[in-house]
Parts: structure tokens; C-alpha cells; sequence
């Protein structure tokens, strides 16, 4: 689990990498919670996250985002934050040029991140939220999304009600050619603090199916 820093819009931001030792393999890039509210790459949910991709064969990458560890920078309101994960997905890129696809994973603000970059880099072929945070942020920009997701939430979530995910949900499940996998927690709140093992497993069978659906769908053509 290799200690990478590379330049930001800001400063130097840190994070950890994992190369797959498989050539062309698919990337994903892994996303922290919010940094004020203790947010960083190690994460227990992140962390999960991100081993799962590890697992899977993926080069995949977390890291700090501005003023958090020791990445350079300050805190932005999420506007810098969309930035720093840009110039992530960058480093990713220009490491792995013939990647076999792109995955962005995120977690609570981290989640919002995800989709706004989502949004920005037509590359993207797959997303996790976790907890995305719809009652604090307007999601309103995914309009069209690009593509489906995964998206979980708790129902004993007090920070962000699963009431308000599922209403995304809704919303983006009647946009054509967008089907988001939703699986709700039982028992779980905002921290996952019980949950992470079953946020993984959620993880590698969403993107397992996905991925052997889009190998069916090229051996057919």
C-alpha cells in the first residue's frame, strides 16, 4: 500500500496506492468523508472501500483531500474538494493509460464529491455512494446522470434519513438508461460503525455484476 504524493490545485495532496499487478486493469478512486467533521483516508468505510477494489484487481487509490493529513491546502466548502479529486483522478490516469474502466467511491461528503466528479469526467463508468449527504447538498445537478450506481444508506441514519437517499434514488431511477442498485442497512446509522464488512461485500457484488454484464454485452457484439 504504496505512500503516493502528487500535485493538487493547492498543494501537494497525500494518499495511498495500490497497483494491480493485472495489465489494463480497471481503476477506482475512493473518497473520505467530510474533513471538518474528522473525515480522512483512513476512514474505516473508506479504508473498507478501498480494499475491496484491492481485492478485486483494481488499481485503486484513497487519499487526503486539502488540509487533511498531511495534503497541503485549506478546507474549500467542496468546490476545491471536486478539484483536488480531479487532479486524484488525473494521477491515476496518467499511471494507467490503458485502464479497463473507472470506478468512483465515496462516502458521506465523500459521496457528494464522487457525483459532482461523476458529472465532470465522461470516463466514468461506474459509482458507489455511500450515504451520500442529500439532505445537506442539492443533488439536483445529476440531471442527466451518466450512468447507474450503487447507492446505501442506513435506516437508523439521524445525520442523513434514508427518506431523503431514497428520494434521490427515485428521482434518478426515471432517467432513461439509469438503473441505481439501493440497498438499505438495517440498523445501520451514519457511522457504519457495525457495517463496514457489509458495505464491502455490497460493493464487490454490485461491481462484480456490473462488470461481468458489460463483459457479456462486448462478447456479443
Amino acid at each position: 500500500m504504496p505512500e503516493v504524493m502528487f500535485a493538487g490545485p493547492d498543494g501537494r495532496l497525500e494518499g495511498r496506492y495500490h497497483h494491480s499487478s493485472a495489465p489494463n486493469a480497471p481503476l477506482a478512486l475512493v473518497l473520505h468523508p467530510h474533513p471538518l467533521h474528522g473525515g480522512t483516508m483512513n476512514n474505516r468505510i473508506t479504508y473498507a472501500m478501498y480494499r475491496s477494489f484491492e481485492k478485486m484487481g483494481f488499481s485503486v487509490m484513497r487519499y487526503n483531500s486539502r488540509g487533511v493529513g498531511r495534503s497541503q491546502g485549506r478546507y474549500d466548502g467542496g468546490i476545491g474538494e471536486i478539484s483536488d479529486a480531479a487532479a486524484a483522478l488525473d494521477w491515476m490516469q496518467m499511471v494507467n493509460p490503458n485502464a479497463g474502466g473507472l470506478w468512483i467511491a465515496g462516502y458521506s461528503f465523500g459521496a457528494f464529491v464522487g457525483m459532482q466528479l461523476l458529472m465532470r469526467r465522461p470516463e466514468i463508468t461506474g459509482w458507489i455512494s455511500v450515504a451520500p449527504p442529500t439532505n445537506y447538498y442539492d443533488f439536483g445537478f445529476l440531471a442527466p446522470c451518466p450512468c447507474g450506481g450503487l447507492m446505501i444508506a442506513g435506516d437508523s441514519d439521524d445525520m442523513v434519513p434514508e427518506p431523503a437517499v431514497r428520494k434521490l434514488v427515485d428521482k434518478l431511477n426515471t432517467q432513461k438508461g439509469v438503473s441505481v442498485d439501493y440497498r438499505i442497512f438495517a440498523g445501520a446509522d451514519h457511522i457504519y460503525a457495525n457495517h463496514a464488512d457489509q458495505v464491502a461485500e455490497a460493493l464487490e457484488d454490485h461491481v462484480t455484476t456490473i462488470m461481468s454484464r458489460t463483459s457479456l454485452a462486448l462478447a456479443a457484439d
